[in-house]
Parts: structure tokens; sequence; C-alpha cells
């Protein structure tokens, strides 16, 4: 698989990474035992960069993630993890002395010394504008806690705030064909500055899959489930916060310009990883098939313009007046 440059870490990653949330909780349930074979799956499908957070499980995907590298000491993978939603969201919580400890615990999970990338995780959005916090973070760097640090964020405004600040190595966002203003300001200022783009929530939580209908229904733990109206967390990372009946409908229409050979869901993958200025997109997977299946979408050829045509016009139909402006 392709490898890019991630940003500033300067340290190449595959253009197709692997999201780690639902191996910790929020997506149903998935075993230890499935989450090591999704690990496993991945890298050998050519997968170098887990994506990963203090709050998955309360620390259970780092910790997974942390033996499995421990039984593969061979195995050359990037992980980044996120810190800041362990805590109350108030801007003064964003301490060095809250980093370090944040830190400290996500070391001890994953049995690393150095943390590759921290990401602050979609903090309050004046934790973007604060030197104290930056000063912060270069301090972890200088100590050698971390040998990177990016940012998590909800909005296109926080990603530019983030990008303007020269230690920021990474900034990552939501970006799909459901989510398409990143391609306004956010690449191409990531681009200029050298800083990495994280495609998060690629398939929309799983609508760009093509598997759903209007009758689907997930699991009482799942935020699909639990977050529609954005009561537990940003209503943003779920179905990137397009109306459900809505997205269905769009994602069949999609699924007609999918060029033959590829899934629905292959095919979003890679139209994200085809965008100019990002470094790697890290969809989830529950299952070996899904691994093996979303690793693939990095390996394919360039997508027909009456699919990329299609990408712009149904977003325009279906979605831009009601949240581009929005994030």
């Amino acid at each position: 698989m392709e490898q890019r440059t991630l940003g500033r870490t300067g340290r190449p990653v595959s253009i197709v990474g692997l999201g780690t949330w639902q191996l910790g909780a929020d997506w149903g349930e998935v075993s230890e035992n499935d989450a090591l074979a999704v690990l496993d799956a991945s890298v050998d499908a050519g997968v170098t960069f887990f994506d990963t957070a203090d709050v998955y499980g309360d620390g259970r995907s780092e910790t997974v993630i942390g033996r499995y590298l421990a039984a593969h000491p061979d195995v050359n993978v990037t992980v980044a993890t996120k810190m800041g939603r362990r805590e109350a969201q108030d801007p003064a919580n964003f301490t060095l002395a809250k980093f370090r400890e944040w830190t400290d615990r996500s070391r001890r999970n994953l049995g690393v010394d150095r943390l590759d990338l921290v990401q602050l995780h979609c903090p309050p959005t004046p934790v973007f504008s604060s030197d104290e916090v930056y000063d912060a973070l270069d301090t972890l760097v200088a100590d050698g806690a971390i040998a990177n640090y990016g940012v998590s964020v909800e909005t296109t405004e926080e990603a530019l705030a983030a990008i303007a600040r020269p230690g920021t190595a990474s900034v990552q966002i939501i970006f799909n064909a459901f989510r398409l203003k990143p391609l306004d300001e956010v690449l191409p200022a990531a681009r200029e500055a050298g800083v990495g783009i994280i495609a998060r929530v690629p398939l929309a939580s799983g609508l760009l899959s093509g598997r759903y209908t209007t009758d689907t229904e997930f699991a009482e733990n799942d935020h699909r489930t639990f977050n529609r109206d954005g009561s537990a967390f940003d209503v943003g990372e779920t179905f990137s916060g397009v109306d459900f009946a809505t997205g269905v409908r769009a994602a069949t229409e999609l699924s007609a310009f999918v060029p033959e050979g590829l899934t629905p869901a292959q095919a979003a993958i890679a139209w994200v990883t085809q965008q100019l200025g990002v470094s790697t997109v890290i969809p989830g997977a529950r299952s070996i098939a899904q691994a093996t299946s979303n690793a693939t979408a990095g390996t394919t050829g360039a997508l027909p313009q009456e699919y990329l045509d299609a990408v712009r016009s149904i977003y325009d139909t279906n979605f831009r007046a009601a949240i581009h402006d929005r994030w």
C-alpha cells in the first residue's frame, strides 16, 4: 500500500490506516480476541497506522493495541492516541500537569516509553488558541514523553487555528463524501504548512457502505443509537451529522456510480485517499473481513470522473444547505 509522510512527524504511514474506537466501546461488543484479529489482519493488508484514544473503552483500545505490539515487536506501526476527554471539558483542565498525567497513562496502556503522536481530543474551542497549551505540548516533546503532537477537531475553524501553530504535526478531521467542507480551506492550508491530515469517519458511521436501510437498527450501546441527537457528544461524529433517512437515500444513489470491482465502502474510502492533502484515512473495522476490505481501498486506481461528479452533486443536493456551514 502507498505510504505518505504524516505531516511534521516525518513518519511514513499507509494511506489507509485503522481507527480503533470500535475496539474499545460505543459500536457494540467486540471481544479482545476479535480486536487482536482485526489488528493483525490490518497489518497483513499493509496498514501501518493505528489511531486510538485514552477514552475508547476507558483505555481498553490502547491496552489491546499495546498487547498486540508486545506480541509483534517487529511490526512497524505508528500509533496515534488522543487525550483530553477524560476530564470535564473546561479549558482550565488543559494544563501541563494534566497532559503529563494523561500521557503517562497512555504510555502504560500502550507499553511504550514515548508516544508516537498525541492529539488533543476535540477539546473546547478556546484551547486551540491558547499559547499555554502549545507550550505544554512542546514541553512534553522536549521531555521525550511524546514524539509529536496534533489535534482532533470538530470544525474547520479549529483546524485552521491549529495548523497556524508551528508545532502542530497533524490535524484529524471528519472528511468524507457527505462532509466536503474540509476541501475549501483546511486541506489547502495543511498542504502549505506541511501539516498532516488524518481523515476520520470516512464512511459516515457506515452510511457510505450502502448496507443500511431506514429500518436498520443498531445495538443499544452503539453511538448510532444513543447519539443521533448529540446528547452524548458532538452529533457530527454520528452519521457525520446528517439526517439518517436522507443519508440512506443518498448512499443508495451514490452506490449506482461505484466502479466495477469495488464495494461502496471501498469506493468511499478510496475517494478520501485521492483528495490532495490527505495523509491517511482511518476507517474502523470490527472483523477480519472488514479490515481486509477497507485496506484494499488503498490499492485501487483512480476513481472515474462520473463517481467524482456524483459525490459533488449528491452532496450539493442533499447535505450542503443543512451541514456545510455547521462544522
